[in-house]
């Protein structure tokens, strides 16, 4: 069987969501299948490192800059010269007119949602409206051309199903996994260079923050002045993935730009320090409005960090027993919740031992081995 796997944007230097997603199933596809042949279709970037050729993977480098034009044009001219058997395209999108079996992992159809879209598009990038306004187009088409799909949590599977009018059989649930990166196990010297390389304070609490409103930012900025105002703890805020302009602007918005000297911004992080800067911190806030999966949730965890969560979307799923729930849109549950972990011991270890528990339960193995089973059905299938 021949494969071939659309994995842009993972040479690219800052790397998110989806492309952590891919990264980490083509590096387990490669440990467990030695059989099969695969096609690895990228385009160029500067971290070209990440992944390597073995003997029955094979990365292809496409070029063109524009997106729409590489997806729609070149992915499928090229994985049809390579004799591809099957396609998956990973990032909620693919070719409109389908010249190949099909499988699209569709993480989340959040760009369908016209509430959260509303949110998204008030202070939205031009990229970011673009993305939605391709995936609004594309979407539909691609749910009826692929053989299969595939998504991430069983909330996203039904909420897929439901807005689509689609029979179970034609979604596959597969969580994602966490990295065996993401530990308790750390050597004090590798902490100490995290320390001093991010300049982290001593005692922090952690959010991995964006302009996008979804992330639910504002409302961390908001619930943590309370924090620092109401009690006479030390910690810090860690934002990860913020700009200070950005960050400025927003605590203006709150009547709170003396958080300034209480904030440490760290920017982007490559994989490889992420996980020492979640096991410093002494506590997660992760209270998104939206999500297809929440990857970082179970990250924490993996890393003995007690976590706040969203009561909503897809993290209750993921978060099991083993995270403070809250509303997303309610501060003062935020607040209370971190007064809580904070000052109450016995809960935080609680959360702790729970959550290394619960982080076990999602492994990027287990994902490569589900995928590879939608691999061999389908090519069984069609060559019935």
């Amino acid at each position: 069987m021949k494969i071939g796997i659309e994995a842009q944007r993972i040479f690219r230097p800052n790397k998110h969501g989806m492309d952590r997603v891919v990264l980490e199933l083509i590096k387990k596809l490669q440990e467990l299948d030695k059989v099969n042949e695969y096609f690895i279709f990228v385009k160029p970037g500067q971290d070209n490192l990440v992944i390597q050729e073995t003997s029955n993977f094979k990365i292809i480098e496409i070029t063109g800059a524009f997106y729409p034009w590489w997806e729609q044009v070149k992915l499928q001219k090229t994985a049809k010269f390579y004799k591809c058997d099957i396609l998956h395209c990973t990032s909620n999108t693919a070719p409109y007119l389908k010249k190949l079996p099909l499988i699209t992992t569709l993480h989340d159809i959040i760009f369908s949602e016209e509430k959260v879209l509303k949110v998204l598009t008030s202070n939205a990038s031009l990229y970011q409206k673009f993305g939605n306004l391709y995936r609004r187009i594309i979407v539909s088409k691609v749910v009826k051309n692929s053989n299969t799909l595939l998504t991430v949590s069983n909330f996203e599977k039904n909420n897929i199903s439901h807005y689509f009018q689609l029979k179970d059989k034609n979604i596959q649930t597969v969580y994602n996994g966490v990295s065996e990166n993401f530990t308790t196990n750390f050597n004090p010297e590798q902490l100490e260079e995290v320390i001093q390389k991010y300049k982290l304070p001593k005692e922090y609490i952690f959010h991995i923050a964006n302009s996008d409103p979804r992330k639910n930012t504002k409302r961390v900025l908001v619930a943590f002045n309370e924090f620092t105002q109401k009690t006479n703890r030390s910690h810090k805020l860690v934002l990860l993935g913020y700009k200070e302009n950005d960050l400025r602007v927003m605590l203006q918005e709150i009547d709170a730009t003396h958080l300034l000297e209480h904030i440490s911004l760290l920017g982007y992080i490559p994989d490889n320090d992420l996980p020492a800067i979640y096991y410093l911190s002494k506590l997660f806030l992760f209270p998104s409005l939206r999500e297809g999966f929440g990857i970082p949730v179970i990250e924490a965890m993996a890393c003995g960090v007690p976590v706040i969560t969203s009561n909503a979307s897809s993290m209750p799923e993921v978060a099991g027993n083993a995270a403070h729930l809250i509303h997303p849109e309610n501060v003062e549950e935020l607040y209370n919740a971190m007064i809580k972990i904070t000052s109450d011991a016995k809960y935080k270890n609680q959360l702790i031992e729970k959550g290394l528990l619960q982080s076990k339960k999602f492994s990027w193995q287990n994902t490569a081995k589900q995928v590879l089973e939608q691999y061999k059905k389908l090519h069984k299938e069609i060559n019935l």
